[in-house]
């Protein structure tokens, strides 16, 4: 029979870098959860990672055990990489930051398709290109769909 779900925990931890510091420890001591168990186990599924971001959902379950399933880098994080940026704009409606171009939001999307909801490529680079200009980055050049 399946064990029953307690609840779920997101995090952002950096890959092979789990520790019980804030936020692992408080987040998954209030659930009841083996801290360093799970630390154990993250930092070994994402030694090929090392550094990078890597959100995480944690299924908790009624008897304390645990499981859980990495995500992609978040958009945000490669788009800032690809830029060369420390941080987005303040108002990214005014004043620009940085530029990207296309073939860089392609790569991204193709990166992150498993975790968007998009199934054309075109659709991912289109939510990628979004979340470029709320962060004050332009997008240069033509859209690829637009030739």
């Amino acid at each position: 029979m399946a064990k029953e779900i307690d609840g779920f925990i997101k995090l952002q931890v950096k890959g092979g870098q789990a520790n019980p510091a804030p936020p692992v420890g408080p987040a998954l001591g209030a659930k009841g959860v083996n801290i360093m168990e799970f630390c154990k186990r993250f930092n070994a599924a994402t030694q090929d990672r090392m550094g990078q971001v890597v959100p995480v959902v944690i299924s908790v379950f009624k008897d304390k055990s645990f499981s859980f399933v990495t995500k992609t880098t978040p958009a945000a994080v490669q788009l800032l990489e690809a830029a060369k940026l420390k941080k987005g704009s303040p108002e990214p409606n005014t004043i620009k930051v940085g530029k990207v171009t296309w073939d860089q939001i392609k790569a991204i999307a193709e990166s992150k398709m498993e975790d968007l909801n998009a199934f054309k490529i075109e659709s991912a680079m289109k939510v990628v290109a979004g979340t470029a200009r709320s962060m004050g980055l332009l997008v240069s050049g033509k859209a690829p769909w637009e030739e």
